[in-house]
């Protein structure tokens, strides 16, 4: 991969971060739990780095996967903007074991 395409792709996973609003605390010990209430910056404080990332068609959603050095699984999240909902920014995040 070209390091400007890893930059783009930081860069990108960030700025979804920004916009899929405010997280609530990380959960205790920096361990990954709870599905339900993981979000993308819970992830990113917590030392996971964007090891994949994929984008819909008409750029509606978007998927990012991380990493982290010496964890067993893998993070995936799916963050996107859609007008006929509300809130209209979504995310999901869960482990891939």
């Amino acid at each position: 991969m070209r390091p400007k395409t890893i930059k783009a792709t930081a860069a990108t996973a960030i700025t979804i971060a920004a916009i899929a609003g405010a997280s609530p605390a990380l959960l205790a010990g920096g361990s990954v739990q709870d599905d339900a209430s993981l979000t993308i910056e819970d992830v990113i404080a917590d030392g996971w780095e964007v090891a994949g990332y994929a984008s819909n068609f008409d750029a509606r959603s978007t998927f990012i996967l991380f990493k982290k050095p010496g964890a067993r699984y893998l993070i995936q999240c799916l963050a996107g903007y859609d007008v006929t909902r509300q809130p209209r920014v979504f995310r999901n995040c869960y482990e891939l074991r």
